[in-house]
């Protein structure tokens, strides 16, 4: 599997052989065993229609001051950062502040 995505990103970027230390390759069962996510599921729930978007938790919950930023909260789990995002800005809000606005210059890096 992993020589499979391999190949596929080499054709886009043929030096990326010379970039990897090391590899691996996790199945469900194998991230269940080793991290305890029931059915190794990393996204806390099934990428299905019913389980995402307003499917997902908020990151407000009935506890005062307790606020989720999981893979189980909208819009669901990824590396995009939107879960922490949300919760911030849920504690923000709630704190009676914003969220800080940038500039373009800021967001581009200029």
């Amino acid at each position: 599997m992993a020589r499979q995505f391999i190949d596929l990103i080499a054709r886009f970027a043929p030096d990326i052989e010379d970039c990897l230390i090391h590899h691996e390759v996790l199945g469900p069962p194998d991230i269940e065993r080793r991290i305890g996510l029931t059915g190794g599921n990393i996204f806390q729930g099934e990428v299905t229609p019913d389980q995402m978007w307003e499917g997902r938790l908020s990151p407000r919950t009935p506890v005062p001051s307790m606020y989720l930023c999981g893979a189980a909260t909208h819009p669901a789990g990824s590396v995009i950062g939107l879960n922490g995002r949300n919760a911030a800005a849920a504690v923000l809000g709630d704190a009676g502040l914003g969220l800080p606005v940038r500039s373009a210059e800021t967001v581009g890096g200029a």
